[in-house]
């Protein structure tokens, strides 16, 4: 009942009342959609199907998809590509100077050259 290439309705979700096709399936519980709604996986148990099966291919893009539901009168979801965002770059606001790590130093440092001191006069 489901295959590649079926029409089918969401009727549980975000997408509820959208049609979408079935693009790939996972398991059997599970399918890839695409169409009217977003391309996601999805439930068998959140979708019904028509009696119509398109023809696509296995994992066929959204542009695919969406020429295929042009031919049958259904608008799908216009996706826009997405762009590859310029990373920040990192800021080391943690990082200490070298002459302020020596200041500090540890309980012990600070005794060392506190006797040092002491024995220096």
């Amino acid at each position: 009942m489901f295959e590649i290439g079926r029409l089918c309705i969401k009727v549980v979700g975000r997408d509820a009342g959208k049609k979408c096709i079935i693009v790939d399936i996972v398991d059997k519980n599970t399918v890839v959609v695409d169409g009217e709604t977003r391309r996601k996986k999805c439930n068998i148990k959140h979708i019904d199907p028509f009696n119509k099966v398109l023809k696509i291919k296995k994992n066929a893009t959204h542009q695919e998809v969406v020429d295929v539901l042009k031919k049958e009168g259904i608008e799908s979801r216009v996706t826009k590509p997405k762009k590859a965002s310029a990373k920040p770059k990192k800021q080391n606001h943690g990082v200490k100077s070298a002459v302020a790590s020596e200041e500090k130093g540890t309980k012990k440092e600070k005794e060392a050259k506190k006797t040092k001191q002491k024995k220096g006069k």
